[in-house]
């Protein structure tokens, strides 16, 4: 039997609410309100989070808590990690458009040289397990880094 889980966001706008009209307030029961505009590309506010950091957000750390995962069960520990997540969005001669790939940068520092090729390894499992990377019709590329702790060296 499959397992379901379900989540739940309210988004709300109302006219006189932001200074910008593509402004909206997304809020998730028992957490912090976001405050969401459209990229400054398509007219939105600059400082705000936007639908496409918050996918790229989503994709990097559904990765890195999938790496996470993947480590605890082989014995690597992971003292440092840190990620940068690249998307390309092509806008069509139709204004549709979508993401056609997004390339995930990890770099994990480990303490165990003797594990740094399973710590290479154990990115694609992860990518083989994050919810969200299995969520998306573009390729999600990982390009990871392996580090040992400086002590180790």
């Amino acid at each position: 039997m499959k397992k379901q889980f379900y989540f739940e966001v309210a988004t709300q706008w109302k006219k006189g609410d932001h200074k910008n009209p593509k402004t909206h307030t997304s809020k998730t029961a028992g957490k912090s309100n976001l405050n969401i505009s459209a990229a400054s590309e398509f007219k939105g506010e600059a400082s705000k989070h936007n639908p496409e950091d918050l996918l790229l957000s989503a994709l990097s750390s559904c990765h890195m808590m999938s790496y996470f995962y993947v480590c605890q069960q082989h014995g690597v520990e992971v003292v440092d990690y840190k990620d940068k997540a690249v998307g390309t969005l092509e806008l069509r001669s139709d204004l549709s458009g979508g993401f056609t790939k997004v390339q995930l940068n990890p770099v994990a520092t480990i303490t165990n040289v003797a594990q740094k090729a399973l710590a290479i390894d154990l990115h694609k499992k992860a990518h083989e397990l994050c919810f969200i990377a299995n969520s998306v019709s573009f390729p999600v590329v990982i390009d990871a880094v392996v580090e040992l702790l400086e002590s180790e060296k």
